[in-house]
């Protein structure tokens, strides 16, 4: 029969084995040191033991993490002053190397991308950093990526998330994409008004290989205005009745001037 102090013992040892039980999800992995010492490999997912005080355990998670670069001022090749902040994605890989590389990896990794961002984005012009900006986050993973490779982490993606730009440089590109336009809208006008001279030129000297058809364009010119019901009507007078008008009363203004017992009137 067991005494008091053997069911207090009991007791005891069987408080301390259900303590010592740690369940860890499918992607968490606990790191155990035993004895101040890094055991072979992590531990879990499922029912792990850990038998404390002779063994720590520190929780890492497996899952993608995202973290905020602050905002930093960066100052480009062209001399602008910015604002930029970036967001990145990340993962452990090896929990033991993230845990005895580095104390904090969070912390670590985000220094790093600080200085990186502020690095790689003083080297480019800003017209670059607005039109190239997947490249840049490229250049800027594969950076990053190689500084947190020996504590075991694997940066998966580097996005430039917001750049803030001074109310001058704001107003200075405004104006800069408004004369672009004003210069595509003339140059489309001009296109258009050559275009338009171009087929008058080829109209005219389709028209000029048979007069007949000038006059047709006339009477086509008439029936459309009269469709209209306008009271007044323009009606082009071509220019080569002009001249053989001119032809005919020429000779007759001669011949009346020659004839004896005229008087021509004119200005002294």
């Amino acid at each position: 029969m067991i005494g008091v102090p053997g069911l207090i013992l009991v007791l005891v040892i069987a408080f301390y084995l259900i303590n010592s039980i740690k369940i860890l999800k499918e992607y968490e992995r606990g790191v155990i040191f035993r004895l101040g010492r890094l055991l072979s490999s992590p531990k879990g997912p499922g029912v792990i033991l850990v038998f404390r005080p002779f063994d720590q355990m520190v929780r890492i998670s497996l899952r993608q993490e995202a973290m905020e670069v602050p905002p930093q001022d960066v100052i480009t090749r062209d001399n602008v002053t910015l604002k930029v902040n970036a967001v990145i994605t990340l993962r452990v890989l090896d929990p033991a190397k993230a845990v005895i590389e580095v104390t904090n990896y969070i912390y670590q990794t985000s220094q790093f991308a600080q200085t990186t961002l502020r690095s790689v984005l003083g080297e480019v012009d800003l017209d670059e950093l607005l039109a190239h900006r997947e490249a840049l986050n490229q250049r800027i993973q594969t950076i990053i990526d190689a500084h947190t490779a020996p504590f075991g982490l694997k940066v998966v993606s580097v996005e430039v998330k917001q750049v803030d730009m001074p109310e001058t440089m704001l107003r200075a590109m405004a104006k800069q994409a408004e004369a672009e336009r004003e210069k595509r809208a003339k140059i489309i006008h001009a296109e258009g008004e050559f275009n338009a001279a171009q087929k008058l030129v080829d109209a005219a000297a389709l028209l000029s290989t048979q007069p007949m058809t000038l006059q047709l364009r006339y009477l086509q010119t008439l029936a459309e205005i009269g469709i209209e019901k306008n009271t007044t009507i323009v009606f082009p007078l071509p220019m080569e009745l002009l001249t053989v008008f001119n032809k005919l009363v020429g000779p007759m203004d001669q011949k009346i001037q020659s004839t004896p017992g005229n008087t021509v009137i004119g200005p002294e």
